[in-house]
Formats: structure tokens, C-alpha cells, sequence
């Protein structure tokens, strides 16, 4: 696509857009004068879904009009809820319905799915992550280390950039592979990095990691929603995410996770049980001995909190509705759009430190800005400009294809230059 720095140019590529639509499907944040936001935060939290409050009034009703019969008698029966969700998300996500279920939230997820697939022996009982990762995959797993009696100074490997560089290269992860694979009991990786934007190629993380024995799993929470994962072709074992960001589903909301299918019906993998993941055909019969779900609904393990439920429903109908190809299609232009405009502004004023090929990236990009500090990050809020601040110097700026427009992308960047020139 052929960009050019012009406001006519953003309203013109607007006009065209077949999802222009959809903006008006979202709460957009106002000024007290009634003027929208500039909203580039939806890689921490998804805007609300307008019918996402028609839907909790809905099982508010229900839970007053019905009590507890609204778990098999409700519009839509509390007892099924998650089920009705998951071939929706599974199409977000490019799995088999059976293999996703919602549930939890992220780093409990993780942790379940860690029960199963990190088993260390004293052969194999490291644990690889990149060496940026999110804080909280980090902590997940060096407390999973340390539970297991091992120490994570000996047992933890990070993938990191080579010095002087901001991004990780696959010959790096291969060389640790080479030297340590039959150590590596489990990767995980973050699909989509949260600081850099870097997204990672996954059938190759899984190629590469089962071919020296190693269960692979994705923290794919600032990916889902954006990319298109194709989990199941990918092969990886495993994946979790948040639905908050780029799913709209509400601040701490729920968790999807992914199991690939040919662990569906292994009945030894261990994991922590509940009479949520026991047999639904006998799940009230309260006398039976435990007997796993197949698929997904295996590591569930709690009843269904509906609240948080239904938000999701509001988001994933417009999933839905859309495709993750029209979605996708979409967020390459933004980003694109914003990576010409950053290039106008000159090297010597921001470096975007994000990639520049669509096919390593998401809706994020990490703006780098010269001799800046936080108080660029105030000024912008002080515009009416919601971006995401990380030390020392970067801007994270996510244009989300449902409701980020082309002029909020040119906007945003006027007012950023306005900003650098008075610094």
C-alpha cells in the first residue's frame, strides 16, 4: 500500500474501510467537551463493546427472575455457557473447538497448564522463556521451578537479543537448543512480546522444541485478537491468554486456553482436578469417582462465573461477524500507516523498535523517542491521547482494526511532533 502524510489521505482510506462500521459498536472515551479520545491502548484494555451491557442485564434478569434455575433454564443456560462460547473462539485463535475453553484468568491458567506439561526429572528440568517476558510469565515460572525443588538460577534459560539489539533472532534460540534441548523440559514463549511488539513464529518454536523432546507453549495474550495463531497447525501443546486487550471482554476478565488435540484424550497427563473438568454426563451424580473431560474442558475446574462471561460473548459475535482475515487485513494497514508516518518524522527523533514486516508483528507498535521521558507520556494524556508508557523511553501505540481509524493514527502523530518540537 502506497501511503501518503496527509489528513485527506487518513479520511479518504476511512471512507473506504469496510469495517468503519464497527467504531460505532464501542464506547470511545470523551473529553469534557464530548470529543473522543485518541484510544491506542487496546494491547492493555479492549474498549467495551456497547452490547456487552445488554448481555449482563440479560443474565441479571434471568439470575432475578429465575434464581438458580437459570443455570439450565436461562436465555442462555449457565450450566453450557463456556461451551456456547468456544467455536467462536476457537475461529479466533485457528483451533478445533474442543481443544479452547474460557476460564480463570492468565497466569492461573498458565500454572494448570504448567501441572501437565512441566514434569521435571534431574535430566530435564529446565524451563526457557525469552529474556524480555512478560513479569508475571516470569514469576509463574520460576515459582514453578523452585516448587519443584530446583533453582531457577540453574534451571531457568533466556532467549535474549544479541547485545545492541532489541529483537531476538530464531539462530539464537536454535544455538540454546543445540546446547541445552535434552535439559529442556518446557518452553513458553510469548507469542507476541509485550514490550518490543515482536511476534514469533510458532510452528517453528514447535518444530524445533519437539525435536528435542520439549513441550512447547505460547502466552499468546497480546496476540489473540490480533494475529491470526493457527494454533492447532502450528503444533504447539499449549497456549493461554487473557480476553481483556484486544478481545474487549473488560478489566481482569477471563482466560482462554489451548490444548492441542493430541493430548485430548491422555488420560495420564497430571493435572489438578474440580468437578468442572469431571464428566459432564455425570457431573451431578456428586458420588462418582473423578473421570477427566476429553479436550480442553479437561483443565477446567470451577463452575462457570457468568458475569465475566458475557461481556466476551459481545466481543467474540462481532469476531464473528468480521473474520480474523478482514481484521488482520485491516491492522497491517494501521501499522503501516503509523510505521510510514514515524519515518517521516526522521531517525534521529524516534526509531521504532517493533519490526517492520507485518508478519512479525501485531497491532503494536513500540515507539522509541530520543532523549524522552515519562513526562512525553503525560503531555500526550494532557492532548487527549491514551498511549502506554514503558521505561526508559517507549511508547506503545496499538492501532486496534475495530475501532482505531486511519485519522487517529495521522492525529496522533501531529500531535506527537508537536510535542517533540516544543521538548
Amino acid at each position: 500500500m502506497k501511503y501518503q502524510n496527509s489528513l485527506a489521505f487518513a479520511r479518504e482510506q476511512d471512507a473506504e474501510d469496510p469495517l468503519k462500521k464497527y467504531r460505532n459498536e464501542f464506547h470511545i472515551p470523551k473529553d469534557k467537551d464530548g470529543n473522543d479520545w485518541l484510544y491506542f491502548t487496546g494491547n492493555s484494555l479492549g474498549l467495551q463493546p456497547k452490547k456487552a451491557q445488554y448481555y449482563v442485564n440479560l443474565e441479571m434478569k434471568d439470575w432475578a427472575e429465575q434464581g438458580v434455575e437459570g443455570h439450565f433454564n436461562g436465555t442462555y443456560p449457565w450450566v453450557t455457557y463456556p461451551e456456547t462460547l468456544q467455536g467462536m473462539m476457537a475461529k479466533v485463535v485457528g483451533a478445533k473447538p474442543e481443544e479452547v475453553i474460557i476460564m480463570d484468568t492468565l497466569t492461573t491458567n498458565l500454572h494448570l497448564l504448567m501441572v501437565s506439561f512441566y514434569q521435571p526429572t534431574a535430566k530435564r528440568h529446565k524451563i526457557l522463556i525469552e529474556s524480555d517476558a512478560f513479569p508475571s510469565d516470569r514469576y509463574a515460572v520460576q515459582s514453578q521451578i523452585k516448587f519443584h525443588g530446583y533453582d531457577p538460577e540453574t534451571s531457568l534459560v533466556e532467549w535474549s537479543p544479541k547485545e545492541g539489539k532489541d529483537l531476538l533472532d530464531m539462530d539464537d534460540f536454535e544455538s540454546i537448543l543445540e546446547e541445552q534441548g535434552e535439559e529442556i523440559a518446557l518452553i513458553l514463549i510469548g507469542g507476541v512480546n509485550y514490550y518490543t511488539g515482536q511476534r514469533f513464529d510458532f510452528k517453528k518454536l514447535a518444530d524445533l522444541g519437539h525435536a528435542k523432546g520439549c513441550y512447547v507453549g505460547i502466552d499468546l495474550a497480546h496476540g489473540v485478537g490480533n494475529i491470526m495463531p493457527d494454533l492447532h497447525n502450528s503444533g504447539v501443546d499449549f497456549s493461554a491468554w487473557c480476553t481483556y486487550k484486544y478481545l474487549n471482554s473488560g478489566p481482569g476478565s477471563l482466560s482462554g486456553i489451548f490444548v492441542h488435540e493430541r493430548h485430548a484424550h491422555n488420560r495420564e497427563l497430571p493435572r489438578f482436578a474440580g468437578w468442572w473438568n469431571h464428566n459432564k454426563e455425570t457431573r451431578f451424580n456428586m458420588r462418582l469417582p473423578f473421570d477427566v473431560m476429553p479436550g480442553a474442558e479437561g483443565w477446567q475446574l470451577s463452575n462457570p462465573p457468568i458475569l465475566s462471561l458475557v461481556p466476551i460473548r459481545a466481543a467474540l459475535e462481532m469476531f464473528e461477524e468480521v473474520g480474523m482475515e478482514q481484521l488482520r487485513e485491516k491492522s497491517v494497514k494501521l501499522t503501516g500507516f503509523l510505521q510510514y508516518l514515524m519515518g517521516e518524522l526522521g531517525s534521529d527523533v524516534v526509531r521504532v523498535i517493533t519490526p517492520r514486516n507485518p508478519e512479525e508483528r501485531g497491532c503494536q507498535l513500540s515507539i522509541s523517542v530520543n532523549n524522552a521521558d515519562k513526562r512525553l507520556h503525560e503531555q500526550l494524556m494532557e492532548n487527549h491521547v491514551i498511549t502506554d508508557w514503558r521505561e526508559p523511553n517507549v511508547i506503545r501505540c496499538a492501532p486496534t482494526p475495530f475501532y482505531n481509524t486511519f485519522e487517529d493514527v495521522y492525529q496522533f502523530v501531529q500531535i506527537l511532533k508537536g510535542l517533540i518540537k516544543k521538548s
